[in-house]
């Protein structure tokens, strides 16, 4: 599934078609994607995993889920949930969820719930995490309503760097280690962002998928961790369990 930072990737990419007519659109999603014909481009969005292509009266919401992807200036043989074609080029989704949002945007998304973004609020996913404290931290980083845009990668890095074991529990986590696992979401997210840009994301892990703990030359446990029952790596070793 893809992350937070490679959401923002997209957007990036996608710019060229920022205010441009789309003149035609197909796709085999359920939704009213129709309506989009002739219409403009007002913006591109992002929250957590969510593309937004913000139109003058709607938005249309396009989630990878776990195996999306997409296509710029270029098709794959598999029909499109969704495809735009502007002037001088096209945008295509393939193996994903597309929805209408009717109306103001701010009605559906808390901005300073998305870690990459510059409302981002620390103190406000902190009190998040006040109210859940028997949760274990793993599901608790995996929540979009708290961490928007944190995935599975960056949840076994953010507790690898911060010596926390993924089962712990929320509310017996020391402060001090609790709120910089806060801070370390949205900074790795950006490392994340800068590494995945320039093609070397895999060479920085130190803990998603790896063997061997590279502070205590250890093997790695890996886990299906919480309620999500998500994979974790982890060092039993220097990896604190706070229960």
């Amino acid at each position: 599934m893809p992350e937070g930072p490679s959401i923002v990737i997209l957007k990036e990419e996608v710019a060229q078609f920022s205010g441009q007519k789309i003149i035609s659109v197909s796709g085999s999603s359920s939704a009213d994607i129709q309506r989009l014909d002739n219409q403009t481009i007002k913006d591109f969005k992002t929250w957590g995993k969510h593309f937004l292509i913000c139109l003058e009266d709607f938005t249309v919401k396009i989630h990878l889920l776990m195996f999306g992807t997409y296509r710029i200036n270029e098709r794959k043989t598999l029909t499109p949930r969704l495809s735009l074609t502007f002037k001088n080029g096209e945008l295509n989704f393939y193996t994903c969820s597309v929805k209408i949002l009717e109306g103001d945007l701010n009605d559906y998304y808390n901005w300073n719930e998305d870690v990459m973004n510059e409302n981002w609020d620390a103190k406000k996913a902190k009190q998040s995490l006040e109210k859940i404290p028997d949760e274990m931290i793993c599901d608790a980083l995996l929540d979009q309503n708290i961490f928007s845009g944190v995935g599975n990668i960056i949840k076994n890095e953010v507790l690898y760097r911060c010596k926390i074991h993924p089962e712990s529990r929320v509310g017996k986590i020391p402060l001090e280690d609790l709120s910089r696992i806060i801070s370390e979401c949205s900074v790795y997210s950006f490392e994340f962002l800068y590494w995945k840009k320039k093609s070397e994301l895999k060479k920085h892990w130190l803990a998603h998928t790896k063997k061997t703990c590279l502070r205590c030359n250890l093997p790695f446990h890996k886990k299906h961790t919480g309620k999500k029952k998500r994979r974790s790596f982890f060092c039993t070793n220097c990896q604190k369990l706070e229960v």
